[in-house]
Order: C-alpha cells, then sequence, then structure tokens
C-alpha cells in the first residue's frame, strides 16, 4: 500500500507541477509566480493526502536521505523509489499526450546557464528543502500539523528562486520523468546529483543541530508528524 501511494502521489506532482509548467509554455496563461504556486500547493495537498500513508517522499533524494540517518529502512528504498520514477514516468507520459507537448514546450529542467551553476543551485535549494522536512518530520518539538504547510512553502520560493536558472528540480523523478518520455537527458546528471548530495546534507546538518539528548531513533518513534513513517518502518511493504 506505501509503494502504491508514493506512485499515486508522485504521479499527481508532477502531472500538476509538470502540467503547469507545460501548460504555461503551450499557452501562457498561467506566468513564472502561477507556476510556483502550483508546485507549492500540490506538495502541500499531497503531503496531506498520502503522508499518513507512504510519509508522502515522492522524491528519491528524500528516501535516501531518510534511510542514511536510520528513518527509513534501507529494504525499502529501492521499491519506494521506483514507485517514484513509474510515477513521474506515468504522470510525464499522460501530459505529452493529453497536450501534445512539442519539443519547444519541453516540461522537464534543463540549466539556463552553466552546469556548474545548476548544480550548485539545486545543491542549495535541496539543502533547504530536506533541512525544513527534517525539522517538521522528524522532531517531536514540531508543529507536525503545519508540516504540509511548511514544505509547500518550501517549494513555492524554492521554485520561485531557482526556477528561472535550473528549473528548481530539487527531485531526481521531477527530471527524469519528462527527460525519458521526451528523450531530452541534457544536463541529466545535474539533477540527479544535486538533489541527492544537497537532501544529505540538509539532512546532516539538522540532525546535527537538534537541541535534544534523545537519540535519533527516539525521535523518528516520537515524531509527531507522520508518526506512521516510523511505526511502519519495521514492516515489509505491502
Amino acid at each position: 500500500m506505501k509503494v502504491i501511494a508514493e506512485t499515486i502521489g508522485t504521479y499527481f506532482l508532477i502531472f500538476i507541477g509538470c502540467g503547469s509548467v507545460a501548460v504555461d509554455k503551450i499557452y501562457g496563461s498561467l506566468t513564472f509566480p502561477g507556476v510556483s504556486v502550483a508546485w507549492g500547493l500540490i506538495i502541500m495537498v499531497m503531503v496531506y493526502s498520502v503522508g499518513h500513508i507512504s510519509g508522502a517522499h515522492l522524491n528519491p533524494a528524500v528516501t535516501i536521505t531518510f534511510a542514511l540517518f536510520h528513518q527509513f529502512p534501507w529494504k525499502q528504498v529501492p521499491m519506494y523509489v521506483f514507485a517514484q520514477l513509474v510515477g513521474s514516468i506515468l504522470a510525464s507520459g499522460t501530459l505529452y499526450v493529453l497536450l501534445g507537448v512539442k519539443s519547444e514546450a519541453f516540461f522537464g529542467t534543463l540549466p539556463a546557464g552553466s552546469d556548474i551553476q545548476s548544480f550548485i543551485i539545486e545543491f542549495i535549494m535541496s539543502f533547504l528543502l530536506m533541512f525544513v522536512i527534517s525539522g517538521v518530520a522528524t522532531d517531536n518539538r514540531a508543529i507536525g500539523e503545519l508540516a504540509g504547510i511548511a514544505i509547500g512553502m518550501t517549494i513555492l520560493i524554492s521554485v520561485l528562486v531557482a526556477g528561472p536558472i535550473s528549473g528548481a528540480s530539487m527531485n531526481p523523478v521531477r527530471s527524469l520523468g519528462p527527460a525519458i518520455v521526451m528523450h531530452k537527458y541534457k544536463s541529466i546528471w545535474v539533477y540527479i546529483c544535486g538533489p541527492i548530495m544537497g537532501t544529505a546534507a540538509g539532512g546532516f546538518t539538522y540532525n546535527l543541530i537538534r537541541f535534544t539528548e534523545k537519540p535519533l531513533r527516539e525521535l523518528t518513534r516520537s515524531g509527531s508528524f507522520l508518526k506512521s513513517l516510523s511505526r511502519k518502518a519495521s514492516t515489509s511493504v505491502r
């Protein structure tokens, strides 16, 4: 059930997020701020919709980072990443067929400048995203009910800042899905390495500055947000 939730959640994340990019390029009706809002809102909606089922990772970089810090079982990582990739490819395929997307309306991510510039901005924004997620999803002192809003707003402001530079991916499957469907792999390494390294650094930094004497494993068992994530972590994917 968790894998299905990740697939569905990622599908709608990409369908709405990348769909807003495609619609704006084809029809010019959303504008860049509108696209940013669409990304923030769909993240917030999906966190509240499937967070209690799968943890609402919707991002391989987040899944890997949780596993690195013993907040998620490694044995479930391959299934989660596969589910997220499938959801992204299906959503990208739907958009490609439904909107008749041409090459000039590519809704994936491409650097506006150099690959290194985009890599750095992806690293920084992914760091910020995981820092926020770690704060609201694993710390029992956080107001868990506001987690979806906090994560959604983080995505929104990140897209506003990084969108014109790198496309503001912060999520390997957000870039891989459209790239696979439209066969555009230019600079794809930026959108795989940047988010994974950035989220790992963000998760590490939050756990480093966490002001508590409780061990990390105890915190993840008692976290106020998505408690089911830690309760189900020891069970196998159904």
